[in-house]
């Protein structure tokens, strides 16, 4: 029945958990399947047309294994694939892009700082978000080379993060940023470090709850909530080395795993 096939999420790496632990906390009882393209990662360092054959190849493989929906969980591959996976694909695929419309909301200074990757903010769909919602306000961009990286080793707190976070969180708060978007779904596991620098007055803000939100939404709409009583399951794939990516999966998503190693596309 389609109600109890599983849900495919992908990310370039680990960052994805940060918003596959949201749909799980959201939707207990859904099967769960969560692609780590780590051999790709980080997306924003990676040639477009390559994240668009990674994001199709990934989820011609969730077809393959039964899914009702897919959740783009990566910023980057929102902006460069998605609208050709919608084309090519006929079930819901849900997507993740920096909070721009909440955090102009929230602001009480009038600037937001948007940490993202190089690729999202040069993006079209990044351009409109800014556009369409970004009237009144100071947004600024902060592309954040090497912090995905970090969390790739899940190092959340070493000195080398948190001179990064500085870098890039520091020239933020000189202009007065009371808000600041996590624009990557690594982000939000630096989201201790980020707010100790940022201090009490700064707002953090993460896209993950709107994503899971909007997946129940989307399933509803679609008669596809699982009618499961039990607890949902979650299976894990990567592209890199399991034994590598296995144990930074594991500290993330916070209890004993199993990672498979994905099929070649």
């Amino acid at each position: 029945m389609k109600q109890q096939a599983p849900i495919g999420v992908f990310d370039s790496g680990v960052g994805g958990l940060s918003v596959l632990r949201e749909i799980r906390r959201v939707l207990p009882a859904e099967n769960l399947l969560y692609v780590a393209d780590s051999d790709f990662a980080p997306y924003g360092d990676q040639p477009g047309h390559v994240i668009q054959q990674r994001a199709e190849a990934i989820v011609a493989f969730f077809v393959h294994t039964g899914v009702k929906a897919v959740v783009v969980a990566c910023n980057t591959a929102t902006a460069v694939a998605v609208q050709a996976l919608r084309a090519r694909f006929a079930f819901p695929i849900i997507a993740i892009e920096p909070a721009v419309k909440p955090a102009a909301a929230l602001t009480k200074s009038g600037v937001i700082g948007i940490l993202a990757t190089s690729q999202t903010l040069a993006s079209k769909r990044y351009l409109r978000l800014v556009g369409e919602y970004g009237k009144g306000v100071a947004i600024i961009a902060q592309p954040c080379p090497g912090l995905v990286e970090q969390v790739e080793k899940a190092d959340l707190d070493g000195p080398e993060t948190q001179a990064l976070v500085d870098r890039y969180v520091s020239p933020l708060l000189e202009r007065k940023a009371d808000t600041l978007v996590l624009g990557c779904t690594h982000f939000p596991f630096l989201h201790a470090v980020i707010g100790a620098f940022a201090g009490p007055h700064v707002s953090l803000v993460d896209p993950a709850c709107a994503v899971a939100r909007e997946v129940q939404r989307r399933l509803k709409v679609h008669a596809l909530l699982s009618r499961e009583q039990q607890p949902g399951t979650e299976r894990f794939w990567t592209s890199g080395a399991p034994d590598r990516v296995h144990p930074v999966m594991e500290k993330l998503w916070g209890r004993e795993i199993e990672v498979c190693p994905l099929p070649s596309a």
